[in-house]
């Protein structure tokens, strides 16, 4: 295989071809023909010297020795995508922009920023809600919120608050299943799951909380499985079943009443979120006056 980088246009067509599974939609998101990505990716092949593509009936898809290198090259085309969003960033008018994981952003963050408007009145703030964490060089124009480890590659990092976690459900769910008031019931009872992924396995889940408990593990599969806590709560909101939710995350919901809180038994998430920035960060006032708000209001 030679060692000179392929062509970028090659590339290019071979990332949005594997991310999107179709000759078509590639071409369709890069405004060329079909036939100018079939080209592209025969040149890589050819650059390469082994096979990328392969035909399953009438789709073609990645061959299994090409995935693991869209997996590289995807991620790099991500960090320039990435320096492009902050290079927008830098030079919009925009006074804070802070990236976050989803769920951490809507349902912690969002409902507390009307009190920091309040007090900054004219101050404009961007959110970007990704689990993807940047490049820790792009924090000296962010603050990132996150968890746990994670927060250990950027140069500056705070804890907000360790959360806790306990079982939920809806209303409507509690009138038709009286019976999860009591703990040990709750094992037999149709449950939503949270699945943050394989880099988050010490999160709680349900079976965490009831083998603390003393209680079993959830003698049935769960109704739905989430990558999202938000999406999740908003499952058990409608009366899928029971899930165990971040105090953080089902306080807004609780106190509107779409969501009951069935045991004041909880567990400990095993690590805090936090805020992490850069060092040019505070070097302006507005971006100072927000790190002063949220490690305040983390602590309420």
């Amino acid at each position: 295989m030679r060692s000179n980088l392929p062509p970028l246009r090659a590339l290019q067509a071979f990332e949005s071809f594997g991310r999107l599974s179709s000759v078509n939609a590639a071409a369709q998101e890069l405004g060329v023909t079909p036939g100018a990505i079939s080209q592209q990716l025969k040149l890589l092949e050819d650059h390469l010297q082994m096979p990328l593509i392969m035909k399953d009936g009438r789709r073609a898809r990645l061959v299994p020795k090409a995935r693991s290198y869209h997996a590289v090259i995807a991620d790099g085309f991500d960090k320039l995508r990435q320096a492009q969003t902050l290079l927008a960033q830098q030079n919009s008018e925009i006074d804070i922009n802070v990236s976050g994981l989803p769920t951490l952003l809507s349902k912690w963050l969002q409902p507390r920023l009307q009190s920091f408007e309040a007090a900054n009145e004219g101050v404009s703030i961007r959110l970007e809600a990704t689990h993807g964490e940047p490049e820790p060089a792009f924090l000296d124009h962010m603050f990132r919120l996150t968890y746990g480890a994670a927060s250990e590659v950027f140069p500056h990092a705070r804890p907000l608050f360790q959360d806790v976690c306990f079982p939920v459900c809806a209303p409507d769910f509690l009138k038709r299943h009286p019976e999860a008031l009591d703990p040990a019931s709750l094992s037999d009872l149709p449950w939503v799951d949270i699945d943050w992924g394989p880099h988050y396995t010490t999160v709680p889940k349900l079976r965490t909380w009831l083998e603390a408990q003393g209680f079993p593990p959830p003698s049935r599969k769960p109704s739905s499985i989430h990558s999202l806590s938000s999406s999740a709560l908003e499952a058990v909101a409608s009366g899928q079943g029971i899930a165990l939710a971040q105090l953080s995350f089902a306080s807004v919901d609780l106190g509107l009443g779409r969501l009951i809180r069935i045991s004041q038994e909880a567990v400990k998430m095993p690590e805090p979120y936090y805020i992490c920035w850069g060092s040019m960060m505070l070097e302006q006032e507005k971006p100072r006056d927000f790190l002063n708000w949220i490690l305040a209001e983390a602590k309420i």
